[in-house]
């Protein structure tokens, strides 16, 4: 995911100002500056935001560490919190249409888009409830007579940087862990998209989670963000982000030892073979790419396509991309929002124009902002389709984070394998065939951490989810993420109760360690 940056502004407009959430509560910011949240389908200004300093990120991690040891919360019991965390599940349940909303309205994602994804965020939370229950630390054998048992304890205080394509989402993929092993936590959303986590942490509190387990800083990236990254007082470090970003923070994190879950950038391949219906691969490509306006990390924009279904496969998406309706993402029948901010738009135009001018490739779709003279003032691309695209392309190489997909040629399994792993990213691939056998050996080769096999986008609380290569380290999801917020002790008990001296007989000890 490309990085990304805000002017400041003046907070003395009609808009509301929101301030940081820390013990529970909104505060003011100590510094004086705010940021502008804009509307993406309009360019109007919904409110402004608070630009914590660097005593700000402080007082929420303080305020983290003491909530972390406080009786409320560090001693419930696993099922206690359990209960807890189902109950802050019911509670978001219950104001959904207020976050379908405020999510649509804030990122521009089309509300039946935004109905679909956060309409599943709940479990999220009641999945890792349920591993909270059924916990259970490890007896080990071991040489001798000796009881070897673990016991895991909570890190203490997780920093999370969160992105603007998916703000909700992606919380929640690591805020339901963090809660459900008994961590605490301060979470820094994009200065794009903080509205709806602003909003859930005022909810959780409301419904009951004890005061400074969820605090939210708002800032930029350079000055809030790196504040929270390079805090000693966190124990894990989290990022959904660009590659950049992730080598930058990820530094930082590391100098205090901090434990990291890293999800970068991506550059998803889709390897369509000729034994697969065009049309459904035509379908799942448009799905693909489009979706969130092609601002997701797995955005399938590169779809290498077997020879002899390839012209058929460029005429028929470039026909469907065509078909797509760009509109106010507020309207249930839009089918495609715009872009997140004037920045990410010009970044999609730029390259455009690097397909075209540099890379030489063949437009067969979109290529411009849309003439409907009702979108002018909002951050709108077409769906835009290349063909004949080459590996040593740029716009085959590099994460475009737009509605953009390039189309390539291969002829066989293994020139297709070699397209799709000729990247540095590695996070998603996924494959259109109709042969078990094929399906099952691609995917084992494919150099990423998630493949679909006939579908694309698909995500649950149980599976897990993360990147090799540039795309990070670590995996968000499933019983891998809910360890990862685990110290592991291990007990060893001597169970003979003869008398040991090792200076007195050295020479009858059966080992030494």
């Amino acid at each position: 995911m490309p990085n990304t940056t805000h002017s400041a502004a003046s907070a003395s407009s009609a808009q509301p100002l929101h301030g940081l959430f820390i013990d529970g509560r909104e505060i003011q910011a100590t510094r004086s500056d705010t940021l502008e949240v804009i509307n993406p389908a309009t360019g109007a200004v919904l409110a402004h935001i608070s630009h914590a300093s660097d005593a700000d990120v402080d007082r929420a991690v303080q305020s983290a560490r003491a909530a972390f040891k406080r009786s409320d919360w560090a001693d419930l019991s696993n099922r206690t919190r359990a209960k807890l965390i189902n109950k802050l599940a019911d509670a978001f349940e219950a104001h959904l249409e207020e976050f379908y909303q405020l999510e649509t309205t804030n990122n521009g994602r089309p509300v039946n888009e935004t109905r679909a994804q956060i309409s599943r965020l709940p479990d999220f939370l009641r999945y890792n409830a349920g591993l909270a229950i059924a916990q259970r630390d490890s007896v080990i054998p071991v040489d001798g007579n000796y009881f070897n048992y673990t016991v895991r304890t909570p890190v203490g205080v997780v920093g999370n940087s969160t992105p603007f394509n998916h703000p909700l989402m992606i919380l929640m993929k690591s805020l339901a862990p963090t809660l459900a092993s008994g961590c605490t936590t301060v979470v820094k959303p994009s200065e794009y998209t903080p509205l709806t986590t602003l909003r859930l942490a005022a909810l959780f509190v409301e419904a009951g989670l004890p005061p400074g387990v969820f605090n939210v800083i708002t800032g930029l990236g350079p000055t809030t963000g790196r504040a929270l990254a390079t805090h000693p007082g966190l124990a894990k470090w989290v990022l959904t982000g660009g590659t950049e970003a992730g080598r930058i923070t990820g530094a930082l994190a590391a100098s205090n030892f901090a434990h990291q879950t890293l999800e970068l950038g991506g550059k998803t391949p889709v390897l369509v073979f000729d034994d697969y219906d065009v049309d459904q691969a035509v379908n799942y490509a448009a799905f693909g790419a489009f979706i969130g306006a092609g601002q997701t990390c797995i955005c399938g924009s590169r779809q290498i396509v077997q020879e002899k279904v390839y012209d058929q496969f460029v005429e028929k998406l470039a026909a469907k991309a065509k078909t797509i309706r760009i509109g106010n993402p507020s309207d249930p029948s839009v089918q495609l929002g715009p872009v997140v901010s004037l920045r990410q738009q010009q970044r999609v135009l730029n390259y455009i124009r690097i397909g075209l001018e540099e890379d030489r490739a063949r437009l067969v779709a979109g290529g411009r902002i849309p003439d409907d003279p009702a979108l002018k003032n909002g951050f709108y691309v077409e769906p835009t389709v290349f063909a004949d695209v080459t590996a040593h392309m740029r716009i085959f190489q590099e994460e475009v984070f737009g509605p953009f997909v390039s189309i390539s040629r291969f002829s066989t399994e293994e020139e297709g394998l070699a397209l799709a792993n000729h990247s540095q990213f590695g996070l998603a691939g996924a494959i259109r065939t109709n042969n078990l056998t094929r399906a099952h050996r691609v995917a084992a080769r494919l150099q990423c951490g998630i493949v679909w096999i006939n579908d694309h986008h698909r995500l649950d609380p149980a599976s897990p989810w993360g990147g090799v290569k540039d795309s990070g380290i670590g995996r968000e999801c499933g019983t891998e993420s809910f360890d990862q917020h685990f110290e592991t002790k291990s007990v060893m008990v001597r169970m003979d109760e003869t008398p040991f001296d090792w200076y007195r007989d050295t020479a009858s000890q059966p080992r030494l360690n």
